[in-house]
């Protein structure tokens, strides 16, 4: 699988340089080297345990290495089906930034740059040359190193010191091919001392090819700074999505991250926290909804590498039919991290015998004044729970739903933008209604 890419990036890499920006080209022969190395991971490596990437990385996809314009105009296609949410609106048409801002697009505050890594890169290259790659080029891991080989542009925000964005950024990554496509993307996101900012990036797909992305995003939160990440997956059977969020966190900042997986093909999401000053408080969430054969892996790591710190974890899972789950947690508390609090839980119900969940909680402790905890449950719907609403009324269908509902609830609370959290609640139910098969967000698609 991997020769066609090995052969390819020989052949044209002055073509992938030319393309792109200096700061992306700086470690673009050393990331191939080791992906040269490492090769595509498998399931006989550890991190990659509940994760089979053979048969979609065998696809013969199509690589936009000229950077040729797509036909597609997101404004047109794209309807945000998030009522209310009133949002700063952006897009990457597969893996390029789309640099037409709509004439009713919202006015950034002094200060915030939103835009391209490529044309940032030239604008701003000091704060590119300071924060490109700087967590990403330490990985030891084979798509991490691809996406460094073969990424030629991405997603870039800046948010300066003490500025709050009052509303929302939304980022729309558009897949749209005429042939099956591969889109290499990596996105750098930057928040100085005190600043705050919540980000949307919302997957969708507008044609019925076989789509692959491989994005890595990294994100570095200052000083006393507010992050909040949600991400939302509603693509089609045929997509696999190949995720990476490196977060850094400084002292007293506050990351929330929620990775929500409503309809897809197959997924990898990874996220690694690294809590690098005291008093860091990080929430990290998320869920899945599984039927058909779509396959879901969540791989995350946060590491407290100083003390005062708070972490909690939240993972739920529903699958049905044959859908597979995968969830690996990392905790990990250094021996200098004193009176760390992490907190880790993964819950699970399968609603028929053929869906399968694998699970992996895993706690790594060096310091010896810590509150930690983790664990993870997988079972059936309380049978006696259904029994007693059907005692009452409610149909066995409408129990079945309600039980799902609830189970996923706690998710959804963690969302802190309302209009998003009402959406997503409705998402949630029309999705367990089985009423939900395609993007909704994409005109095209209803």
């Amino acid at each position: 699988m991997e020769q066609q890419y090995i052969d390819l990036y020989k052949e044209y890499n002055e073509s992938i340089k030319k393309h792109s920006a200096n700061v992306m080209n700086e470690s673009r022969d050393a990331s191939f080297a080791l992906f040269e190395e490492l090769l595509f991971p498998t399931s006989q490596l550890e991190n990659y345990k509940y994760t089979d990437l053979t048969e979609p990385l065998s696809v013969d996809y199509g690589l936009n290495i000229n950077r040729l314009q797509i036909p597609v105009n997101p404004y047109d296609v794209f309807k945000c089906d998030v009522p209310g949410i009133n949002s700063y609106l952006f897009f990457v048409v597969n893996d390029a930034f789309y640099p037409t801002n709509h004439p009713n697009s919202l006015k950034l505050p002094d200060g915030v740059i939103i835009g391209s890594v490529k044309d940032a890169a030239q604008t701003h290259p000091e704060l590119l040359s300071k924060y490109f790659g700087k967590l990403s080029n330490e990985k030891k891991d084979g798509l991490i190193a691809f996406n460094g080989a073969f990424a030629q542009d991405g997603f870039f925000m800046y948010i300066p010191k003490n500025v709050t964005l009052d509303k929302p950024v939304q980022l729309v990554n558009i897949m749209r091919s005429d042939v099956d496509f591969m889109a290499v993307s990596h996105n750098l996101i930057v928040l100085e001392e005190g600043s705050k900012v919540q980000l949307l990036v919302c997957d969708h797909t507008v044609d019925e090819v076989r789509f692959l992305s491989n994005r890595v995003t990294e994100v570095f939160v200052g000083e006393n700074a507010t992050y909040e990440h949600y991400k939302l997956e509603n693509t089609h059977v045929k997509t696999t999505n190949l995720s990476t969020l490196l977060v850094d966190q400084q002292a007293s900042s506050n990351v929330l991250a929620n990775v929500i997986t409503l309809h897809n093909g197959v997924t990898r999401n990874t996220i690694e926290i690294d809590l690098d000053g005291e008093n860091c408080e990080t929430s990290l969430c998320g869920m899945v909804i599984g039927d058909q054969k779509q396959q879901v892996d969540n791989f995350t790591s946060i590491i407290h590498n100083k003390p005062h710190c708070h972490s909690s974890e939240l993972f739920k899972y529903v699958l049905d039919d044959f859908s597979k789950g995968g969830f690996t947690g990392k905790l990990y508390v250094a021996k200098d991290a004193q009176k760390t609090a992490a907190f880790q839980t993964n819950k699970n119900i399968l609603l028929n015998k053929t869906a399968k969940m694998r699970t992996k909680p895993q706690l790594e402790i060096y310091a010896d004044d810590v509150k930690c905890s983790h664990g993870a449950t997988v079972g059936a719907l309380d049978e006696s729970a259904k029994f007693y609403m059907q005692s009452r009324g409610i149909s066995e269908e409408e129990a079945r739903l309600l039980l799902m509902f609830a189970f996923t609830s706690d998710v959804i609370d963690n969302i802190r933008i309302p209009a998003l959290q009402d959406r997503m609640r409705m998402l949630v139910e029309k999705r367990l209604r089985g009423e939900l098969s395609k993007c909704e967000g994409c005109l095209i698609c209803q």
